[in-house]
């Protein structure tokens, strides 16, 4: 079976208390489709230090093959200091100028590129630029695999130009309801309802997936329905999925963890609304232990949502 990647950053959240746990929202993505049972690796850089060394090691622990991680000879390996506030949501401090802002294309990744299922990308990792993997995962467009852009806001680091370029070429945008009204007041769209329509419209996206919280979700996908000429019968569709209550310990990694289970059950042939309440329950799991990439039973999970 062939690999779905995460591409982008990889480091470590550290915690108030000193201790830190592997992260990166790519990392925590393609941890979570490797929990679920679908191979994947994260292309990303890390520093020749003692952090990148324990990083790699970590990445082995929980898994997953480091052969597509990057040593960089010069800038450090990628750190984030996390603060939990209320309702232990996470604010963080990233360090700027670390290995994984220089990711690098290399003739190893030509075979990944060609032969993956699926890629998911985010902005943090294009702050001061976009990196030429990034690209070439995703440009053109390929008809075989997947590609989601988890667009995943952090403090200033985006601008529209990198907005509307992610949506260009993604199929999937999963983004939550902050970043939606965010991007709404910036583009001057009057509602979240009508700049999701919007991008359905305009960037031919698949799917457009806001995320709620412990409010479940909303996906806007377009209908297989068409006419003679192959056109929509209709542009779009939406439904939603409630959420389900969590013991929250915090939330780091959650949103990771829903587009792991969406794009997995996606694959495995699952329909969107069956996908999307796996995802808002698996999601509620990661809630409930502590950093981004916790241990959790699939079938726990696929009972929880009443699906076997």
């Amino acid at each position: 079976m062939n690999p779905i990647v995460g591409i982008g950053e990889l480091l470590w959240d550290v915690y108030p208390d000193g201790h830190k746990v592997a992260g990166g929202a790519p990392f925590n993505f393609a941890f979570h489709c490797h929990q679920l049972g679908h191979p994947s690796v994260i292309v990303s850089r890390v520093g020749d230090d003692d952090l990148g060394h324990e990083l790699r090691e970590r990445v082995r622990e929980l898994g997953l093959s480091d052969e597509y991680i990057q040593t960089d000879p010069e800038h450090p390996t990628g750190t984030v200091r996390v603060t939990l506030g209320a309702n232990a949501i996470p604010t963080y401090t990233i360090t700027e100028y670390v290995a994984w802002d220089y990711i690098a294309w290399e003739d190893r990744l030509e075979a990944l590129a060609a032969s993956h299922r699926a890629v998911c990308f985010g902005t943090l990792a294009q702050r001061f630029g976009t990196p030429v993997p990034v690209h070439r995962f995703t440009t053109p467009r390929r008809t075989t695999a997947l590609a989601v852009f988890d667009v995943n806001l952090r403090g200033s680091y985006f601008d529209v130009d990198r907005l509307e370029w992610g949506l260009s070429v993604c199929d999937w945008c999963k983004i939550n309801a902050d970043e939606l009204n965010t991007l709404r007041a910036l583009l001057g769209c009057s509602t979240p309802n009508e700049l999701a329509q919007e991008w359905m419209s305009a960037f031919a996206e698949q799917a457009v997936i806001v995320t709620h919280g412990e409010g479940g979700c909303e996906i806007y996908h377009q209908r297989e329905s068409r006419d003679a000429e192959g056109d929509p019968l209709f542009p779009s569709e939406a439904f939603a999925v409630p959420g389900v209550k969590a013991n929250v310990v915090d939330t780091v990694g959650a949103g990771d963890a829903f587009t792991a289970a969406m794009v997995c059950l996606h694959l495995e042939g699952k329909p969107l609304r069956e996908a999307a309440r796996f995802a808002v329950h698996y999601a509620a799991r990661v809630c409930e232990q502590p950093g981004g990439t916790p241990r959790i039973a699939r079938a726990e999970v696929e009972r929880a949502a009443g699906l076997r």
